[in-house]
């Protein structure tokens, strides 16, 4: 029987580390399912699905991952799951939508498009920020499949956008990937 496990693990950024971690993966005969990983002001943070034999605790991953010779610390956490999760089986909601959000930086920002996804009943589903010098930039992935009209979070979204500034546009994902792709050749 196997063993499937959740791993999130942080430290100061270097070349490597991803490298590192997944080889202790490897090392234990783990399978990678899914990875996500980003650098927040030179700190990496990635949560990881990997599946193990039974015997594979977390404690032998733990030990793996500690004597990976670095200069940079790594804070690791682990979770066993009790269902294991389909990796496959979980693909984007029909109603995704990409939503963007520029404007000045000010206190609070993050907070009010996360209230204002709330209050339609929006699922976040991934959220990424910038700032540079004074302007502030907000992506979203949007689940909308348990919003009532989509009219009317396009009407809110207009007096939220003059309301607090922000220059916010939402589009379905679909478009979005087909306005936005890179093809590489």
């Amino acid at each position: 029987m196997k063993k499937q496990m959740i791993i999130s693990v942080m430290s100061k950024d270097r070349p490597g580390i991803i490298a590192d971690i997944t080889g202790a993966i490897y090392h234990l005969e783990g399978d990678l399912a899914d990875l996500n990983q980003s650098v927040l002001c030179g700190y990496l943070n990635m949560i990881l699905i990997a599946t193990f034999d039974a015997e594979v605790t977390p404690e032998d991953v733990m030990a793996r991952i500690s004597h990976i010779k670095t200069p940079v610390k790594f804070e690791v956490s682990i979770k066993v799951m009790d269902q294991p999760i389909d990796v496959c089986h979980f693909p984007l909601p029909s109603e995704t939508y990409i939503m963007t959000a520029l404007g000045k930086n000010k206190s609070g920002l993050v907070y009010s498009v996360s209230q204002f996804c709330y209050e339609h009943n929006i699922n976040i589903r991934d959220l990424a920020t910038t700032l540079r010098g004074d302007q502030y930039t907000m992506i979203l992935q949007l689940d909308l499949s348990q919003v009532d009209s989509l009219a009317k979070v396009q009407e809110d979204l207009v007096e939220f956008s003059n309301t607090t500034g922000l220059n916010v546009m939402m589009q379905h994902n679909d478009i979005f990937q087909a306005t936005h792709e890179v093809t590489l050749h």
